[in-house]
């Protein structure tokens, strides 16, 4: 019985087909008319953020721009729920709805950016999947193969499942997201991607470094990697190149195996989400999630023109999403603000991207508010 409800989670959390997107689309016709409302406050002064819509799509939210915020306003000092989050004003409102609703709300003040960027890696056709990563990280990768001996294996037994969650998957979510980590549950991770998946580990030298949980789909022809992680979530393997290896002999591993795409997974539609800039790095193709995020948004309002706002709109360019689709970077910048170009866009599925003035994006947002416990009491 607990296979069978594992599997029905996996399917509604992951799932594309039309019978688990109706699903999503009635949920989501519910949830429009039971908002869900967090405002994260940090130190007096600094930015406070608003959170608003289905608590699945609150909770994927907020704890990365939380994150995102913290270089400049340091961590949340304590969060506000209930009616008084509803009716608060943040100087950052961000509303997570359906694409349908998102392009009736005001486009004042405010940007429309997908929940969530799909990441997929085409295999075939005779490419060579190193061809298609940074000739930096591609000259990295091949000097250190002369070094080192590094070799794939797929393992197939109970043992290298827990090995894999214990000693590699669990410890790098712990160490890379603390509290807000998210993942698929360990029952169906095993029955619902091992059982039918592959499971591939970087050995160094005999030793498994690295590895990656992935599942089949369409037929073999598409290999998903739904978990990854590094022996006991040590950053030193993502500094000695062992993490972008394991990439690329993956998906080496999958062109020879028959597939003809390799979907990296999803993240946060911001150039500063540090796994959008690593995959970037091999070029994938940019999307919409074919499961039911691909039918969510984030609308994104400025409500007050403050410092620690510019400071996060130009710390964190997005990737803007139009009617028709198109996916788009917007890099915000000011007279005391150069745009952070350095964070590179450049990735097919990608659009030439938009440089907005401040200045003008924020014209008639409400000023800042020095004493903000007056307007959280």
């Amino acid at each position: 019985m607990s296979a069978l409800w594992d599997g029905l989670g996996y399917r509604w959390r992951n799932g594309d087909g039309r019978i688990v997107l109706g699903a999503h689309r009635a949920v989501d016709a519910l949830h429009g008319t039971r908002p869900t409302g967090l405002v994260s406050h940090t130190a007096e002064g600094e930015l406070t953020i608003g959170c608003r819509g289905p608590a699945e799509s609150v909770g994927l939210t907020l704890p990365f721009l939380e994150e995102r915020r913290e270089p400049h306003a340091g961590p949340a000092v304590r969060r506000t729920t209930g009616a008084a989050a509803l009716t608060a004003t943040p100087d950052l409102l961000v509303l997570a709805c359906t694409a349908a609703k998102a392009r009736r709300l005001p486009s004042r003040q405010a940007l429309l950016l997908p929940l969530r960027l799909s990441l997929q890696v085409p295999v075939g056709g005779g490419t060579a999947p190193l061809e298609r990563v940074s000739a930096k990280d591609r000259g990295h990768y091949r000097r250190q193969r002369t070094r080192r001996t590094w070799t794939l294996e797929r393992a197939t037994g109970t043992a290298d499942f827990d090995f894999f969650y214990d000693r590699m998957h669990q410890p790098t979510m712990a160490h890379r997201h603390g509290a807000a980590a998210r993942s698929e549950p360990r029952g169906s991770a095993y029955s619902c991607i091992f059982r039918g998946g592959a499971l591939l580990f970087l050995r160094d030298s005999g030793t498994r470094v690295a590895g990656m949980l992935c599942k089949w789909e369409r037929s073999g022809r598409k290999l998903v990697i739904r978990l990854a992680g590094v022996l006991d979530g040590d950053t030193t393997h993502y500094r000695s190149g062992v993490s972008m290896a394991l990439y690329i002999e993956v998906l080496d591993w999958a062109a020879r195996h028959g597939a003809d795409t390799v979907d990296l997974g999803g993240c946060e539609p911001f150039l500063s989400k540090g796994t959008f800039q690593f995959k970037r790095k091999i070029h994938p193709e940019v999307s919409l999630p074919a499961n039911h995020w691909g039918g969510q948004r984030i609308w994104l309002r400025a409500r007050r023109d403050s410092e620690p706002l510019r400071d996060f709109l130009v710390s964190n360019p997005p990737v803007a999403v139009d009617g028709r689709g198109t996916l788009r970077p917007v890099y915000f910048h000011d007279h005391d603000r150069p745009p952070r170009t350095g964070l590179r866009w450049r990735t097919p599925g990608l659009a030439e991207p938009r440089f907005v003035d401040l200045d003008q994006f924020l014209a008639g947002a409400l000023p800042a508010r020095p004493d903000r416990r007056r307007e959280y009491r």
